[in-house]
């Protein structure tokens, strides 16, 4: 039986699935194929535990941690309201293809209706075809306001 929890940074045993989760999901080929840094490892849940608009959920197969959903609160200045978006969602590789997912993305879109959001939204390599068709199903779309302008991309620059 699945469970999905609200996830406490300040619980040792949450902190910790937090970061196996996450960091199995950086090694897995779409998550860039690299372990996180233990710098990484030691500061994350601290830092997040306080971060305001910071949401996570983590799903349970048992006692086991075999999935997580980290997402920000941002604003979406065309609606006037708050926005919530996916940063990470990661399934553990023996537990796909069960729902954890989908399951995740749910609570994901709850929280985001309970605090009023308009809209939730999240980047996915373009050949991830397992995690598109799953966001397909859960109501995702390709983000464009006119189709003669093309869909939208996500940039970064580090700094």
């Amino acid at each position: 039986m699945l469970r999905i929890e609200a996830t406490d940074l300040r619980r040792r045993p949450h902190a910790a699935a937090f970061v196996a989760l996450l960091d199995h999901y950086a090694r897995d080929p779409m998550g860039g194929g690299e372990g996180l840094a233990e710098a990484v490892k030691d500061e994350l849940p601290a830092r997040l535990a306080d971060h305001p608009g910071f949401v996570s959920f983590l799903a349970f197969a048992a006692d086991e941690a075999v999935g997580l959903i980290n997402c920000f609160e941002g604003f979406s200045t065309f609606k006037a309201r708050p926005l919530l978006n996916i940063h990470d969602i990661a399934v553990h590789a023996g537990h796909r293809g069960r729902g954890v997912g989908a399951a995740l993305l749910a609570a994901a879109e709850g929280a985001a209706r309970a605090r009023g959001c308009c809209k939730l939204t999240l980047e996915v390599l373009s050949n991830n075809r397992p995690a598109l068709a799953a966001y397909a199903r859960a109501g995702f779309a390709p983000y464009q306001l006119d189709p003669a302008a093309g869909q939208a991309l996500f940039l970064q620059k580090w700094l």
